[in-house]
């Protein structure tokens, strides 16, 4: 383990660093700026078009790639923006989701840039915008199609926040628009018409009365989900409505691909109403349990689990990178007013990752 009593302060000041360059999604060109003028000199830099920068530790023949991926946008700020610290926190928009990951990421980069540890595995960073954004505007499909080095890594870790538990794959994020048409009248004389929201409440009984769907998959307990999470219809108090929209959120299991889940949601939706497709994120697969896997897990004693959200992990497994979700951030205060990240736990994921890199962790001034 690291014997630096300094590195939690270290990680600390870069986090706020982060923290306090104002990165809402499209607006990220000050923070790509400044997070490019801190990849140290040590790097190769493979790609940059200012939405993703990719930048590596020299190759060296048989020795395998890993990533360290990690976003720079967030959320719009809700009275979060500045942050600041504590003794034991650092506190402010991103913090968690996820600049403190970002943060590590840097940090430790420049340990093997300034140190030239001894190391087990090649690194590279990818480091990217418009995460929080619908997957279709997601930059990594055009720095994958452009970086075919970055396709020989052997294992990408995505740092978003996960408490420092190690989550493996993914679901699958498919949203659409379910319309009900009927036909306007006056409400005096409701007859005369066909009310949309009547045809909605039969209409939805089979959506909101499905199960959930529990998939395992290598030991893994994923659940599958479909909810509908807007609705609306009318014109006003004296007018049946013609029209009621229904927006729904179907979040299915890594055992389906995009073509699966949408099919799945049509049978379940049936001839209910109008369903139209709006945006589709693959699921991200299951790591397989490999000896890098291992390694990773061993470094810092992790538990591992599924992740039930969608993450840029997905994008990875999409071009065969094997991937997983680990970082420092707590998941519970990820876009949230108090959003927030403790200062041990960036340690944490700091110090076992020195430990996987460097396979044995003899590093005294890491």
């Amino acid at each position: 383990m690291s014997s630096d009593p300094t590195i939690g302060k270290r990680l600390a000041e870069r986090t706020l660093e982060l923290v306090n360059i104002a990165s809402v999604s499209r607006a990220e060109a000050t923070i790509m700026h400044a997070v490019r003028a801190l990849i140290p000199d040590g790097f190769e830099l493979w790609f940059d078009d200012a939405e993703t920068v990719i930048a590596a530790t020299p190759r060296r023949p048989g020795v395998p790639l890993i990533v360290l991926a990690g976003h720079v946008d967030t959320v719009p700020p809700q009275d979060n923006f500045p942050g600041h610290m504590t003794d034991t926190e650092v506190v402010g928009l991103g913090a968690s989701d996820m600049k403190g990951g970002v943060a590590v990421m840097l940090e430790l980069a420049r340990w093997i840039a300034d140190e030239r540890p001894e190391r087990a595995v090649d690194v590279a960073l990818v480091v990217f915008t418009r995460e929080e954004l619908p997957v279709r505007e997601s930059p990594l499909p055009g720095a994958f199609a452009a970086c075919p080095d970055l396709a020989t890594a052997a294992l990408a870790i995505v740092l978003e926040p996960t408490d420092n538990t190690i989550q493996s794959g993914c679901v699958g994020n498919l949203n659409g628009t379910l319309r009900f048409r009927g036909r306007a009248a006056h409400s005096a004389r409701p007859w005369s018409g066909d009310n949309a929201i009547n045809r909605a409440v039969a209409g939805l009984a089979g959506l909101v009365g499905a199960a959930p769907r529990v998939v395992e998959i290598d030991g893994l307990s994923f659940t599958e989900v479909v909810s509908v999470t807007r609705i609306q219809g009318g014109v006003a108090d004296n007018v049946i409505p013609d029209l009621v929209e229904c927006h729904v959120n179907f979040r299915f299991t890594p055992d389906r691909t995009p073509d699966q889940a949408i099919a799945a949601i049509r049978d379940l939706v049936g001839d209910a109403g109008e369903f139209e497709i709006t945006s589709v994120a693959a699921s991200g697969k299951v790591a397989p349990p490999t000896p890098l896997l291992a390694r990773l897990v061993a470094s810092g004693d992790f538990t591992v689990a599924p992740k039930q959200a969608w993450t840029p992990v997905a994008q990875f497994t999409e071009v065969g990178i094997d991937a997983v979700n680990l970082g420092p951030g707590a998941t519970a205060m990820a876009h949230t007013r108090e959003e927030r990240v403790a200062i041990d736990e960036l340690a944490r994921t700091y110090r076992a990752l020195v430990r996987f890199i460097t396979a044995d962790g003899t590093v005294a001034s890491a």
